[in-house]
């Protein structure tokens, strides 16, 4: 299975900031935006990643991570000319997924969990489409799954005005290599972008879609608005200082995979020793 991190679009909801940096770039406490789904992948256990950002960004992302040999994987990358819908990753990314399934992870999103870590290993080789589903306050601004009584999904609406549960589809999908010519048949929405949405709906359709409610405990951070920022800064500084566990970090999820060995993360830690994060990667071993 290959990945593709999704680090595109102009990130109007943070003007002025993101006129001047892109937002996947900003940091969530310690760690810039991009590090939490990159960990989130490593954790999947993929180790080939394609990192998609927009044209005048693309240089600042290969300075932060490189050819991603310092976590044991192969980064590469390509360019989103305009922001036309997420599942235009698949279509930019066609040639790199070639005949092997694929993780699309959007790059302002941040899991944290037991749980979920653990299900992630069940997603590695998808007979269809599997995609996370949590329960949140305010369903319209998300793509909003229903459920019939045995817990199937029924339909899936991006941006409902009227949603027919509480559970929206978090940003990370895991699909089948048919998702290349799913994302090619897709036509654009009336927002003018090809949504993921139409992507889950095209194997719900095909009886092939499986949605997985994330657990009670698990957390699901969706960071584009300053506020939804704030919050998951909050969220990792206070979960690190009390516990001494590093969230997000592709160091620890390299090494917890078996990507890097102990002399590895040693080397890295002593790099970071200044900034405090060494002292939380040397914590794991």
């Amino acid at each position: 299975m290959k990945g593709i991190i999704l680090a595109g679009g102009t990130g109007t909801r943070l003007y002025p900031i993101t006129q001047g940096i892109s937002k996947q770039l900003m940091p969530i406490y310690d760690k810039p935006m991009i590090y939490y789904p990159l960990s989130t992948l490593i954790q999947a256990g993929i180790s080939d990643i394609l990192v998609i950002t927009t044209p005048e960004d693309q240089g600042a992302f290969q300075r932060l991570l490189g050819d991603g040999s310092q976590f044991g994987i192969r980064l590469t990358y390509a360019v989103q000319q305009r922001p036309e819908g997420l599942a235009q990753a698949f279509i930019i990314g066609a040639d790199f997924i070639g005949d092997s399934s694929v993780a699309l992870a959007l790059g302002d999103n941040i899991f944290h969990g037991s749980q979920f870590s653990a299900s992630l290993s069940q997603c590695r080789d998808p007979q269809g489409g599997i995609v996370f589903a949590y329960e949140v306050s305010d369903p319209s601004r998300y793509g909003v799954v229903a459920f019939d009584e045995s817990g199937q999904a029924l339909s899936i609406v991006e941006k409902p005005q009227h949603p027919q549960s509480n559970f929206a589809v978090v940003g990370l999908y895991f699909y089948d290599n048919s998702v290349i010519d799913i994302a090619h048949t897709i036509t654009p929405s009336t927002r003018g972008e090809l949504e993921i949405t139409s992507v889950n709906e095209a194997y719900l359709r095909q009886g092939k879609l499986q949605v997985q409610k994330l657990a009670r405990g698990d957390v699901w951070l969706d960071t584009g608005t300053f506020d939804s920022m704030s919050e998951a800064s909050s969220y990792v500084e206070v979960l690190q200082k009390r516990t001494g566990i590093i969230i997000g970090s592709p160091e620890a999820a390299a090494y917890q995979s078996g990507f890097i060995d102990a002399e590895q993360l040693q080397i890295l830690a002593a790099r970071l020793d200044k900034s405090g994060y060494g002292k939380l990667l040397r914590n794991i071993l």
